[in-house]
């Protein structure tokens, strides 16, 4: 256990007059919501009494997930990190005792003593590791990629989310570029493809609803029987992994129906003949058998999707986490490219609208890539930190890793194949520093820990990747105890390096005001409100107009070719030897109250979750003799995970979810799901592969 985290602020008195304070959801979700924090109380004892959506703002329109609508509860967690504090004990989770609190002098000096050091003989041999805990352009990786950069640590590829698909989207569009999310609204048909938003967009189904009240078609398209699926008109329950081969059997249909947009191809599609061969290889039995679906199915979702207009596509990440994910999305990205939904506002598609905001943020000036100079620092994956952290140096691996300083992130928990991600963790010669706001599974790894501010503590800036609104982040009360912001502990870290660039000055509030270009974006309209819209055309592609050199859809990309239907790397089809030991495949999506490893220690949220899952179909569990809510073994070559089993009917035939993603110390044998998962790649983006695994399921 953590050494005690200080005096929580008392309640002020209910009668005392409140004041709101304009902020941003910082969590790694497409909504991006604004809030309106309601803050209470006399000067020096404010605390937060309410956080709420910003009515006014399109996306949210007043309304908040479960999760973040309880963020003053995260904030003010009784086991919130309020004091730097050193490991006296042995690393991991092994007892009382294992931490005791420092200043923040000693805390800095020694992290320092150990930089310098390690930078002395090789900088590279320094790593950082970050994703998406804020998504701040000023906490996230404003100041941090300052100071990386100064020092010349190792690069970090941040591919363990979207990476596949974003890349994918970039050979396809030119950038990760989509529908405005507000124009689902008047779609009249919705393909909900590997995403289930009423647990990870909650804003965008609002807008399906709507479309839906009005007459408009929804069909979910997704192995696991979602909370989404449910509330559809239509469910597809395909295979992991087959969604490429899904989307060449609707063009297929396309093709030989000639239900296509002739026009729309000739102008604006670079390659559609080699993509006509891959697709008229791809009749309906051809797919249905590949897919597990009913041929159909193929047929009557590729009619509706032909004779339906405007129809529109919601993609999600989940469907990218296979071998072929990279493949899957650019064969997805053609189809409204076919038909020439493009050519209405409420027709296209949607994965990630990140890269409207390419040129509105000052991105250059927030993390100073030139501080490298000459310098070219390796990289390194994040996604396979397991076998980074254990490979002895040498090669073309280069210096063997002797720090990692962890920030916004817990990747013993998150990171696949985690046996070997403890293991690295666990290196005694390993310096890690973890910034965080809970002693979580990496921080019971740590030497020195690090007590950060919270979203409604600090400035920020926010751009979004499910809608297209420039957001600032104001304070809302001091921070509490002795936290500090990411930004500060790594401006207070180039102090002590001795970092004296001027740009080691600049304020969270400067950057936060800095980083948009005010050539593009209203920055008076963002200070008062606190978010703006960038000026877009509503129908982004009614004629062209993609961000690729030539203005149009590439089909044949440079380096990658023509997209194809890519097999995973474990299924009956590609591994039929360890699919005869491991016949299950398995997905692990994440668990409604939780977004990846962030609130599975508030305690209403655990308890609404109650304890780690594996959903099964029911002839799957008879077949093993399990019974509802047994206990059972999940296992495969990698390891195992103890939890217990849900016959609910969300799970197909064949298939398992392990639904995540659960801190390790919490979960019933010390392990999470990704002690099963691997640490192989996508096609596309370097990307991990969680879903694309295989298993075993036993009673226990």
């Amino acid at each position: 256990m953590a050494a005690p985290c200080g005096t929580m602020p008392r309640m002020p008195d209910t009668a005392t007059p409140t004041r709101t304070v304009q902020a941003v959801c910082p969590h790694d979700c497409p909504d991006t919501c604004a809030l309106h924090v309601s803050v209470a109380g006399t000067p020096g004892a404010e605390r937060v009494v309410r956080v709420a959506g910003d009515p006014d703002h399109p996306p949210t329109h007043g309304v908040l997930c479960t999760k973040v609508s309880r963020y003053a509860e995260r904030t003010y967690n009784a086991q919130r990190l309020l004091t730097p504090l050193k490991r006296v004990g042995p690393k991991g989770r092994s007892g009382e005792g294992r931490f005791e609190p420092i200043g923040w002098d000693e805390a800095l000096d020694t992290i320092a003593t150990r930089l310098r050091a390690i930078a002395a003989r090789n900088p590279e041999a320094i790593l950082p590791y970050s994703y998406a805990g804020t998504m701040g352009l000023v906490q996230g990786d404003g100041m941090a990629a300052r100071f990386f950069h100064r020092l010349g640590a190792s690069l970090l590829d941040r591919t363990i989310c979207a990476n596949a698909g974003g890349e994918a989207l970039a050979a396809t569009y030119g950038g990760k570029l989509g529908m405005r999310v507000e124009q689902f609204v008047h779609s009249k048909l919705i393909l909900i493809w590997g995403s289930n938003p009423i647990t990870s967009s909650l804003h965008f189904w609002t807008f399906a609803q709507q479309a839906k009240r009005a007459g408009a078609k929804l069909v979910c398209i997704d192995p696991r029987r979602t909370e989404t699926a449910e509330k559809c008109h239509q469910h597809i329950a395909l295979l992991p992994g087959t969604d490429g081969a899904l989307a060449l059997g609707l063009m297929h249909e396309l093709i030989v129906n000639g239900w296509l947009d002739r026009d729309y191809i000739d102008r604006y599609v670079d390659g559609f003949e080699a993509l006509r061969e891959k697709a008229l290889a791809w009749p309906p039995e051809r797919t249905a058998a590949v897919c597990g679906v009913s041929p159909d199915e193929v047929r009557g979702l590729a009619r509706d999707y032909a004779h339906t207009a405007p129809a529109a596509i919601r993609l999600n990440y989940g469907m990218q986490r296979v071998r072929g994910g990279g493949n899957a999305v650019r064969l997805v990205a053609m189809l409204p490219c076919l038909t020439g939904a493009w050519r209405h506002p409420a027709g296209g598609m949607l994965l990630s609208a990140s890269g409207s905001f390419r040129g509105a943020r000052r991105d250059a000036w927030l993390q100073r890539p030139d501080l490298l100079g000459s310098r070219r620092p390796r990289t390194i994956n994040m996604s396979t930190i397991g076998d980074a952290l254990t490979h002895p140096g040498g090669g073309d691996f280069g210096p063997r890793i002797e720090a990692v300083l962890v920030y916004n992130s817990n990747p013993v928990a998150v990171a696949p194949e985690s046996r070997k991600v403890v293991q690295g963790f666990a290196r005694e010669d390993l310096f890690t520093v973890v910034l965080e706001h809970f002693q979580t599974d990496t921080a019971d790894h740590a030497d020195i820990v690090l007590p950060a501010t919270t979203q409604l503590e600090h400035w920020d800036a926010h751009s979004a990747y499910g809608h297209t609104y420039a957001m600032l982040n104001r304070p809302a009360v001091p921070p509490l105890g002795q936290a500090l912001s990411n930004a500060e502990i790594f401006r207070r870290l180039a102090a002590r390096m001795g970092f004296d660039e001027p740009c080691f000055a600049d304020s969270d509030e400067t950057m936060a005001l800095g980083a948009y270009d005010p050539a593009v974006v209203d920055l008076a309209e963002l200070q008062s409100r606190g978010w703006t819209r960038l000026k877009l055309p509503e129908a982004p592609f009614a004629e062209g107009g993609f961000a690729t050199p030539g203005g149009k859809v590439v089909v044949d990309a440079p380096g990658l070719g023509v997209p194809d239907f890519v097999p995973n790397y474990e299924s009956v089809q590609s591994a039929p030897e360890l699919a005869a030991r491991y016949p299950l495949a398995m997905i692990s999506p994440p668990a409604r109250h939780f977004l990846n490893s962030s609130f599975v220690n508030v305690e209403s949220l655990r308890a609404a979750e109650k304890e780690p899952r594996l959903e099964m179909h029911p002839a799957d569990a008879a077949a093993r003799g399990i019974a509802q809510g047994a206990t059972v073994r999940v296992f495969n070559d990698r390891g195992e995970y103890v939890c217990k089993a849900d016959l609910n009917g969300a799970a197909r035939p064949g298939v398992v979810n392990g639904l995540g993603i659960w801190w390790r110390k919490m979960g019933l044998n010390g392990t999470n799901v990704n002690e099963l998962t691997h640490q192989r790649l996508t096609d596309i983006g370097r990307a991990p592969a969680f879903y694309d695994c295989l298993v075993e399921v036993q009673p226990c």
